[in-house]
């Protein structure tokens, strides 16, 4: 049975074995570091029943399967899929009904996830280019549910993730999964190991949920302040930030700022200049000013 990549699906299938390998070795060797999969983190690699326990991971467009594989090899993996090509899931009901606890359509972008898995899970892909940025914001609205995603996806955008700041490449999606997560840039993988190759080189990352627990500020005005910012990523904050007091920057802002950032002029600053720290920090200052 063949199943044909479509171009409206952004399907690039992998065809390096040894690649795909390399992708759920990376998701598998850290399975047991990530306390929130852990149903009992003190009870090692068994339950207190002395049953095996079972890691939740959730991939997203399977495929032809490529990855999959090698997860229903996994003792410890519960795995289920997340896949909307009708031809793709017909190939996995053929290959691989036997090793799945469930395999239905379903889009990851519209589903329910806590209708997948009831605790927390794992996301591991090889993500479509086109819809990237829109999984990962839907990672963002169930955090407590996912402390681990292992993906590949274009090169671009995996260095825009992992960047740090002071880099061209530092944008809102890197503030907004950095203050949650540690991000991994793994390794770069080339066009010529797909069908059809893509236009541009891939990466494969891997997320991990850090210890903050809480951000200190108001999360919707954090999202709001770090999205308006870059928007205007060219202008310095003195600039872009009139559009999110909806007035000029006053001289009680600018006392404010100097008080609260003495070793440097945060409004003459530009958004890529500031880490996460500094946006909390600037989202709690200017909530106070309004």
């Amino acid at each position: 049975m063949y199943v044909k990549p479509k171009k409206a699906l952004g399907q690039h299938f992998l065809t390096d074995l040894s690649i795909a390998q390399d992708i759920v070795d990376a998701l598998l060797c850290t399975l047991d570091k990530v306390p929130a999969l852990c149903a009992d983190p003190c009870a090692g690699s068994e339950s207190p029943s002395g049953a095996k326990r079972k890691y939740n991971v959730l991939e997203i467009g399977p495929g032809t399967g490529v990855l999959t594989q090698y997860l229903v090899q996994a003792p410890d993996v519960k795995l289920e899929l997340a896949e909307i090509d009708d031809e793709s899931i017909e190939y996995l009901r053929a290959h691989y009904t036997e090793f799945l606890y469930t395999l239905q359509k379903r889009d990851f972008l519209e589903v329910p996830l806590e209708d997948i898995f009831s605790e927390p899970f794992a996301i591991i892909g090889n993500f479509p280019y086109n819809i990237s940025s829109q999984i990962f914001f839907r990672i963002l609205d169930y955090l407590p549910q996912v402390p681990l995603v292992v993906c590949m996806l274009q090169k671009e955008v995996a260095q825009r993730l992992a960047s740090k700041p002071g880099n061209k490449a530092y944008g809102i999606l890197s503030v907004l999964l950095q203050a949650w997560y540690d991000i991994e840039y793994l390794f770069t993988v080339d066009e010529n190991v797909f069908n059809p190759p893509p236009k541009v080189k891939s990466a494969v990352i891997r997320l991990t949920r850090n210890t903050r627990t809480s951000l200190g500020c108001n999360q919707l005005a954090f999202k709001q302040i770090v999205k308006t910012a870059f928007n205007l990523r060219r202008k310095t904050l003195r600039n872009s930030l009139k559009l999110i007091l909806g007035t000029p920057v006053s001289k009680q802002a600018d006392m404010s700022f100097v008080k609260e950032f003495p070793q440097t002029d945060m409004l003459n600053l530009r958004p890529e200049q500031l880490s996460v720290d500094d946006f909390i920090a600037l989202t709690n200052l200017l909530t106070a000013l309004q």
